[in-house]
């Protein structure tokens, strides 16, 4: 895995762009700006977003529990702490707190019942209304942004490893290797 494609085009959105697409989904309907903005803060795959469910959202303790579908075995779950922000918003547009007061806890009550290819089409759709395009404009540029603003933001690349759910830290180590503003933010910390 790494960060450019064969043209030499960026796989991820840097901070600014990261914030234009988020303030572009203020303006999208309600259920497209929470799935934008859980995939913009949690760095979590479209499909492990669009399974979360109502009991996988633990408002007391800041993180969003995903099931991790990419090791092809069921049972694997990570905590990915997020903005109270984003579990505010997931409250009042899902009812989360509503649905963990009911039998089974929000248990199965998926918050996008959404195909995979609806999931991909709102979060395009929040990319051109942002006025990003290329490699990067999708849900995987938003996890890779995710990945180098953690990594720019001095989190251990073990910590990165667990919220991203990577069986390796070597995957993991790619993020180190941001360019541009990121990697000036980074060399930043050494020289000071």
């Amino acid at each position: 895995m790494q960060l450019f494609d064969r043209d030499g085009s960026r796989k991820y959105l840097t901070v600014a762009e990261r914030g234009r697409f988020l303030r572009a989904a203020e303006q999208t309907p309600r259920e497209a700006r929470t799935l934008c903005m859980t995939l913009a803060w949690s760095g979590c795959r479209l499909s492990e977003a669009l399974a979360l469910t109502a009991d996988r959202v633990d408002l007391a303790g800041g993180v969003l529990v995903f099931a991790t579908l990419k090791k092809r075995q069921d049972g694997i779950y990570r905590a990915v702490p997020v903005p109270p922000s984003l579990l505010e918003a997931l409250d009042l547009v899902h009812g989360i707190r509503e649905a963990q007061r009911r039998r089974g806890r929000g248990a199965g009550v998926r918050l996008w019942p959404w195909s995979r290819m609806t999931g991909w089409r709102a979060v395009h759709a929040v990319m051109v209304a942002a006025g990003l395009s290329g490699p990067a404009a999708s849900p995987k540029g938003l996890r890779h942004a995710f990945g180098v603003a953690a990594v720019s933001s001095g989190i251990p690349l073990n910590m990165v490893q667990k919220w991203l759910g990577h069986a390796q830290l070597s995957t993991t180590a790619i993020y180190a290797d941001a360019v541009g503003a990121e990697e000036q933010d980074i060399a930043r910390k050494m020289w000071e």
